[in-house]
């Protein structure tokens, strides 16, 4: 009976049972395992906390440069603002400058008939004196300048202003040959004899002269002479001196 005794070796029934580890590796690597582990997620590793900190640092840097550059930008601009208000102040001061005028000093209507399609054919011949009251700064009269006279809102005729250099203080005297032709002549014709009858004909002679301005030995960029001169002539009759009764005349720059 000894003989056939068999000897089994104890279990722990605490123990864990060892396959389980082996089986539970298994599942996840090969992935057949049930779904709620399979889509179970890592927990977050610490190692990121200190990346975060970086962008997060990084980020706070680039706002404070940009912040900076923008200051400074902002600060360079008023700065240079200033400097130029004060030298524009200091020139001011220096060299005082004043608008020309300008005065119509005569009238003659050498043409004023209607053609054969109708339009009006006017040309003025028209004496002008140009001033320049400034001490110290000289005007150049560029190419492009133009003397328009007209009725009520129609262009009668106009012609360039020619190119030339007005020093200091000086009065120049311009004869100038305006030329144009007008649509509906007849119509504008009719009107004119009208308010000739009356002995007082409304005329606006404008001007448009670009000028370049000399202070000392500099010459400064281009601006505009822009005026008016407000007009009432007794007459438009042809080849005769005209009178004119009233003269109102303004001028401004344009920059």
């Amino acid at each position: 009976m000894g003989d056939n005794q068999r000897i089994h070796p104890a279990v722990d029934v605490e123990a864990p049972p060892l396959t389980a580890p082996l089986v539970l590796r298994g599942l996840v690597a090969s992935g057949k395992g049930s779904s709620s582990l399979s889509q179970q997620q890592p927990p977050l590793s610490l190692r990121t906390i200190p990346a975060v900190m970086q962008v997060i640092k990084l980020s706070q840097t680039t706002s404070c440069c940009c912040c900076k550059c923008i200051c400074w930008t902002v600060g360079l601009l008023v700065l240079l603002l200033g400097i130029v208000r004060a030298t524009a102040g200091i020139l001011y001061l220096v060299f005082k400058p004043k608008i020309p005028n300008y005065s119509v000093d005569s009238l003659r209507i050498s043409d004023l008939r209607l053609n054969f399609d109708m339009t009006l054919y006017a040309k003025f011949d028209v004496k002008i004196t140009a001033n320049n009251p400034n001490k110290k700064i000289g005007i150049y009269y560029e190419k492009g300048g133009l003397l328009s006279v007209w009725y009520t809102d129609t262009k009668l005729c106009q012609g360039s202003i020619p190119k030339f250099y007005q020093g200091h203080q000086n009065i120049t005297k311009l004869d100038m040959s305006l030329t144009g032709q007008t649509q509906y002549g007849s119509t504008l014709m009719r009107t004119l004899q009208e308010r000739q009858q009356t002995g007082r004909i409304p005329l606006d002679l404008k001007i448009e002269a670009p000028v370049s301005i000399k202070l000392g030995r500099l010459k400064l960029r281009k601006v505009r002479i822009l005026g008016n001169c407000l007009l009432v002539v007794n007459s438009l009759s042809t080849n005769n001196l005209i009178s004119i009764k009233a003269s109102n005349c303004k001028f401004r720059l344009k920059l």
